[in-house]
This record gives C-alpha cells, structure tokens and sequence, in this order.
C-alpha cells in the first residue's frame, strides 16, 4: 500500500492566473493536494521578528528582498502544515510541470522512503552530483553544488520540525537554506533527473534577481563579521 502524501502548493491568493495553471497540471495526477496561501511580501508593512535587517547586513553582505523574506515565511507555513498532519508532504510552488511519469514515481518514491528525509525533485542550475542510491529508475543523488530554486521538494514531518527548528531567523532565501548543511545538518539529497521542471514564468512571490557576488574590502569585512558571530554565538548563521 502506497504510503500517504500531503501536497501543498504554495500560491498566492492574487494570481488567479497561476492558480489555474496549476489546477491544470495536477489535473495529470489523480492525488488530493491543497492550495497554501503564501506570505505576500509586498504586504509587510514590518519585518517579521525572524529577520534582523542590520545582522543580515553585516553577515550577509545584502539585505532580503521583501518577497523573499514573505516566500521564505510561505515554506516555513508549509513545513508547519507537514508536522501538524504528521504526513510525508510534497511542496510546490506555483510555477511547476510534471515529468511525464511523475505519479508513479512519486509513489515509487513513498514506498522506498526509508532512502530519503529531504528530497530535492527540481533545480535550476545543472552541478555535478554523485550517486548515493537508485530507486526503480531514479537515482538518489548528492548534488555536489547548490542547484537553486525550491519549486518542488518532498520533506518528512520529523525533518520539517529540524528546519522550522534551525529559522528561528531568516537571513537568507529559503532554496539557499535548505542546501546549507552547516546549519541544519541534514542531507538535502536529489532524485536526478529532477522530476519537476519550472514555467519559467516570473514569480509572484519571490523578486530576487541575479545578485554581484561579494568581493574585495566587502567581502573581508563580512568575513570578519562571521568570524566574531561564531565566536561568540551559541547558533552562528554560517557555522565552520
């Protein structure tokens, strides 16, 4: 019997359009899923107690966006989702397609899930990753670099407790937190290929763009910072 599965698609309730984009591609499945209504970033009039403008400048080296800081809050609702229904959970975004064969092996997925806690099933960019198990005709993967983008992932109910757990404070996208291992110490593991593509739609809830890398005089004084936070820190943000 295939395990159960909760799918949250995280939406805002303003995009009427992706809405219906989305009930169009899950159509393709035949399982129960539920809209997530995000954080509206563009709506905080204040910054949520979670994030602390001047340490993220200082360790950082940039300040949040709004909307990343509201789709950051819109994953932590749906890891809180995932620990109160106590249900291995599937998060979306709105802007996703399915892989032709995508149910069955999700199922294949929920019936071997003894082989993953934190699955990446989507990635924006293409890094090297090494072969740490096979499931059917999936490869459980280590990517060996950050692929980018939380548009699809499946995340137990003990693991998304560790990850609400370890956001106590926000101080950086949330597809950047879930690859940072130092901080939470768990193995976001990859199914490779990714079962999960994006539209390529511009987003509604994230205004990130490319951002310069940090260098020079910057670069050190933010190094400088870190070093003091991991001195005297019980929780440093970027641990050794």
């Amino acid at each position: 019997m295939t395990q159960e599965i909760q799918i949250l698609v995280i939406s805002l309730q303003r995009s009427p359009d992706r809405r219906e984009k989305v009930r169009q591609e899950l159509s393709k499945i035949n399982l129960p899923w539920e809209f997530l209504d995000a954080v509206d970033g563009s709506q905080m009039s204040i910054s949520p107690a979670e994030y602390k403008v001047n340490k993220v400048k200082r360790l950082q080296g940039y300040a949040l966006t709004a909307n990343e800081i509201g789709c950051y809050l819109s994953h932590k609702k749906a890891w809180q989702r995932c620990v109160d229904q106590n249900l291995p959970t599937l998060i979306l975004e709105d802007d996703f397609t399915l892989a032709a064969d995508f149910e069955n092996d999700l199922k294949t997925l929920l019936e071997n899930s003894d082989r993953w806690d934190l699955l990446r099933l989507q990635g924006l960019y293409e890094v090297p990753y090494t072969k740490v198990g096979q499931v059917g005709n999936m490869i459980i993967a280590k990517n060996q670099g950050d692929a980018v983008g939380a548009t699809g992932y499946l995340v137990k109910p003990v693991i998304a407790q560790r990850l609400i757990d370890a956001s106590h404070e926000i101080y950086e996208p949330v597809d950047h937190f879930l690859e940072h291992h130092q901080k939470h110490h768990l193995d976001f593991l990859a199914i490779r290929p990714y079962l999960i593509d994006i539209t390529r739609v511009k987003s509604t809830i994230d205004d990130r763009s490319e951002r310069e890398p940090i260098k020079g005089l910057a670069k050190r004084i933010r190094s400088v910072y870190r070093a003091i936070d991991r001195i005297f820190s019980d929780d440093p943000w970027f641990p050794k």
